[in-house]
């Protein structure tokens, strides 16, 4: 079955070099799957896709027209796919719904610890030979409380990872689960939630109910100095609200893995380029903002799991068989 893969990246490659393809016809490109670049898949049965290619109406239809009738996805998320365009084209999208809640949540608790204790500004002085200690205090994270929206998988690993700090655990989430009695976990509601954490950390699916979860009344209910942390969706949060609040120092901290407009930002090299998101360019003049480009899902375990799951999602639509992680 001839498949294009679109937007291989170089951490993609050993892990589809060592995984057997068995009958798949597989085709590779770096380029974004976009309305100028689907006539890659002229001729392919199949395309795979990365979080940052656009799966919209137009784009769908162009699929179609050359002949693709099946997506793998390469991510869990699902918010780039107009699902709805795609059942009523006839093309059928599985996801990988689960390649490594730890590494997510692991990358989480790494913001959450790097913006305590103040390490990339350490590091910054040390590099100059400034070994002073002024400015760089932080805080026990042991017996503070901290505000989980979100508690599925990846939600629920952030809560075992932080349980062991001796947090108290606090969350929101439609559907309450285990951890409530072995992590010690308090449900709540989202107000009680900003009002009593200390941080506050997101791990929701981005939807039309989810978008702008956190905006101005989320932010204004929070505790003055709260740390933010976002590795979910970009989408989830109010960038310009944020902004203000950091400006007026209501938000303490912010830690982010995920952009509302990373598309075409986020997994490229723009080290020689004029930054034109003005944004995201405030954004980084914070000193107690710290932005990591994506890269929360970017594990050795994680990128196997996404590799092999992808493969077998193709592998059962060319049988005709189902693989249990279809979208449509």
């Amino acid at each position: 079955m001839k498949t294009m893969i679109y937007s291989y990246h170089g951490f993609d490659k050993p892990y589809f070099e060592t995984v057997g393809h068995n009958e798949l016809q597989l085709s590779f490109t770096d380029q974004v799957l976009s309305v100028e670049t689907a006539s890659l898949s002229k001729g392919c049965k199949a395309v795979s896709l990365f979080s940052n290619d656009d799966a919209s109406a137009p784009v769908l239809e162009q699929l179609y027209r050359n002949g693709v009738r099946f997506i793998a996805l390469r991510s869990a998320g699902y918010n780039h796919v107009n699902l709805n365009s795609a059942k009523q084209l006839g093309i059928r999208v599985a996801r990988v719904p689960a390649y490594s809640p730890f590494s997510v949540a692991e990358h989480a608790v790494a913001l959450m610890l790097a913006l305590n204790r103040k390490l990339i500004l350490s590091n910054s002085r040390v590099m100059e030979r400034n070994f002073s200690l002024d400015g760089l205090t932080g805080f026990d994270m042991n017996g503070k409380t901290v505000g989980i929206i979100g508690t599925g998988k990846i939600g629920s690993t952030a809560a075992r990872i932080l349980h062991g700090f001796g947090c108290r655990l606090l969350a929101f989430d439609i559907v309450e689960n285990e951890i409530k009695q072995r992590y010690q976990v308090e449900y709540t509601n989202p107000e009680t939630l900003y009002r009593e954490s200390d941080i506050i950390t997101l791990h929701l699916p981005l939807n039309e109910q989810t978008h702008y979860f956190i905006d101005r009344t989320a932010i204004d209910h929070m505790k003055s100095g709260v740390m933010l942390i976002n590795t979910s969706r970009g989408g989830l949060v109010n960038t310009d609200e944020v902004i203000r609040s950091l400006k007026s120092e209501h938000i303490g901290y912010f830690g982010m893995d995920v952009y509302e407009k990373e598309q075409g930002l986020f997994f490229e090299d723009h080290s020689g380029d004029i930054l034109q998101d003005d944004t995201i360019a405030r954004l980084m003049t914070f000193p107690n903002v710290l932005i990591t480009g994506h890269q929360a899902f970017l594990t050795d375990t994680a990128l196997s799991n996404m590799c092999k799951t992808t493969l077998y999602n193709l592998d059962c639509f060319a049988k005709g068989l189902p693989s249990g992680n279809e979208l449509t």
